[in-house]
């Protein structure tokens, strides 16, 4: 497990509240295919991670939001996603979303905990 990523609100607001308040540090930051921006923020002592996510109004993620159901997914790096993907999905895991190729550098797919939970499985290409 990497990190584990939440839905937020209003971007800004949220990184101020992380960092400012909370002394998480930005590792890095990327936009989504679909429009959306993810942070990744950093505990300095601990060195747990927190992905945070914003979707804009257009986007199929940008769902009503409910206080208390915030977790957007849980990240998993793995060697091959696609072949863990199809794995799982033979054993009768539910997907998500099914693998594609996110800005040339990442194979990205999300399969359902049997609580319907989304989890992310990503590995990078060789280059």
């Amino acid at each position: 497990m990497v990190y584990i990523g939440i839905r937020v609100t209003d971007l800004e607001r949220s990184l101020k509240f992380y960092t400012e308040l909370l002394g998480l540090k930005e590792v890095r930051r990327g936009k989504m295919s679909h429009g959306g921006i993810w942070v990744l923020l950093e505990d300095p002592e601990s060195h747990q991670r927190l992905e945070l996510n914003w979707y804009p109004k257009d986007s199929p993620f940008n769902t009503p939001y409910i206080v208390g159901e915030g977790l957007d997914h849980i990240g998993f790096e793995v060697k091959d996603a696609k072949a863990l993907y199809d794995e799982l999905s033979s054993k009768g895991v539910k997907v998500a979303l099914e693998p594609w190729i996110e800005q040339d550098t990442t194979v990205i797919c999300y399969v359902k905990d049997p609580d319907g939970n989304w989890i992310e499985l990503f590995s990078r290409l060789k280059e």
